[in-house]
């Protein structure tokens, strides 16, 4: 089918550019490992997936429960490694357990009991991983998170809550601030969580606009979906 055709050469093209910015910014940053590329496909049909699959893609960003589940359950075959990246209402924990490797958006004691709680209901036999999303902009309380005083205490309770395996952090840049300045603030965060915990050596930063900035400061996974994808479909 041609259009399928263009539009894994389309893929393959823009993946292919954004693992070239993700090696020009590890070389520039002096880095000799690569940060994992986690591709986020909201609003993207799963069929776009099963091409980013057959491409090399490994690890997919949904951040919509709904959307998630639907194409992690199509794609079952695929064997890709699913992570959860939007804010995540308690009564949509049993859901996500069900199909996450690992959820980027833990923010609050309630949400690490409600998962602690769905994994053991769905019988998992692997540990959900859990990253803390830092509000990096106390100011701007929409977009989620925990505020940076409040990450040692909620890491605990992530590290002693049955089924569930503290990674690591996850933020988003805050809109209007210098990237770079927001990463780096991560990473002082990022490393006074493993002092306490060794094992939580993820730091889940940088999206399409700002991935450079991420990989200089450290992180180990980029979430990029536009610059992969394009722009998103017009949704009704």
């Amino acid at each position: 089918m041609p259009e399928a055709g263009g539009r894994r050469e389309e893929l393959a093209t823009r993946l292919a550019g954004v693992r070239e910015r993700i090696r020009a910014a590890c070389e520039a940053a002096g880095r000799a490992d690569e940060p994992q590329l986690i591709v986020v496909t909201k609003f993207h049909p799963a069929s776009d997936v099963r091409l980013l699959a057959a491409l090399g893609v490994t690890d997919v960003g949904e951040n919509r429960d709904q959307e998630a589940s639907a194409k992690a359950a199509e794609l079952a075959d695929l064997g890709l490694r699913w992570h959860f990246i939007g804010q995540l209402q308690t009564n949509k924990a049993k859901s996500v357990a069900h199909y996450a490797d690992a959820v980027h958006s833990v923010d609050r004691p309630q949400l690490v009991a409600a998962l602690s709680k769905a994994v053991a209901a769905a019988g998992r036999e692997d540990q959900l991983a859990c990253l803390i999303q830092v509000n990096l902009d106390p100011a701007a309380s929409g977009r989620g998170g925990a505020l940076p005083a409040d990450v040692l205490e909620l890491a605990a309770r992530i590290d002693g809550a049955p089924g569930l395996r503290l990674a690591g952090v996850m933020a988003v840049a805050p809109l209007g601030a210098d990237p770079a300045e927001a990463f780096a603030g991560l990473a002082d965060i990022a490393a006074r969580v493993r002092e306490r915990f060794p094992a939580a050596t993820m730091v889940s930063a940088g999206m399409s606009q700002d991935l450079e900035a991420a990989v200089a400061a450290g992180a180990t996974h980029l979430r990029i979906g536009t610059d992969v994808l394009g722009p998103r479909p017009a949704v009704g």
